[in-house]
């Protein structure tokens, strides 16, 4: 399997994330007739295998890809994007990359995401560097503590094998909270709010890592894409996270 492959086990079905189905090549729109059942079908371990390798060669090319886009704009002075912004930004190339996970845009579309992101985080790594005098060893802790908790995380999920399905629910509601909390921290000025949230994400995105790669390791994640998407945001929100926190309890002024 490449990276060109479409890695759908079965052409008629596709699963989202959400395991809902949405299926495709059936008549009146997708109304199943007769005594046709379409069940979800979880991977076979060697298509779990080349999916996971897939993923990681996929995941590696993305963060490559953010880091230059992000010296790009450290090096252009570029100033930072408003909020709003951001996450209309986030929101729709996340969304384009999902319509189109099944077809060679779909990579296409996961560079333009990771890019555009590289381009948020570029200001963010600049101002780190203005303000604190020990700018550059924070986003060297930033870094390494994301490396060490995603290869770790991902190190044991993949060795134990263990199912971690079950905390599926506890994550997307974790997500949804944290997400709407940390807009109202971020309107309302709240430094104390905002440090909660990232404690939150450094959790929640930790959880992610382990729910996300028992998904591939079990097969229920059929699509590699967004297999990556899912791993790229949460390695984007733990450095993120851990240097907001780092900056707020180490930072040299």
């Amino acid at each position: 399997m490449s990276l060109f492959d479409n890695v759908n086990k079965n052409p008629a079905m596709n699963t989202n994330r959400g395991g809902t189905q949405n299926f495709q090549n059936m008549p009146f729109g997708g109304a199943a007739t007769g005594d046709e059942v379409f069940e979800e079908q979880p991977l076979s371990t060697a298509e779990a295998n080349k999916l996971i390798r897939n993923t990681y060669t996929l995941l590696s090319m993305t963060l490559f890809f953010t880091a230059f886009t992000a010296g790009i704009a450290m090096v252009t002075n570029m100033p930072p994007l408003h909020w709003a912004l951001v996450l209309v930004g986030f929101f729709g190339l996340f969304f384009l990359t999902s319509y189109l996970q099944n077809s060679i845009w779909g990579l296409v579309s996961v560079f333009a995401l990771t890019g555009f992101m590289g381009l948020t985080l570029g200001p963010v790594l600049s101002a780190y560097l203005t303000i604190f005098s020990n700018g550059s060893e924070l986003i060297m802790m930033a870094f390494g503590s994301t490396a060490v908790i995603f290869l770790g995380l991902s190190g044991y999920a993949l060795a134990s094998r263990k199912d971690f399905s079950f905390i599926g629910g506890f994550l997307f509601a974790g997500i949804l909270i944290a997400f709407l909390a940390g807009i109202g921290a971020i309107i309302f000025q709240l430094p104390g709010l905002s440090l909660a949230v990232s404690a939150m994400f450094v959790l929640l995105m930790s959880g992610l890592i382990l729910y996300q790669t028992s998904d591939m390791v079990h097969g229920r994640e059929t699509n590699y894409i967004m297999a990556t998407v899912t791993l790229y945001v949460t390695i984007y929100n733990l450095f993120i996270s851990l240097l907001h926190l780092f900056g707020a309890f180490m930072g040299e002024k």
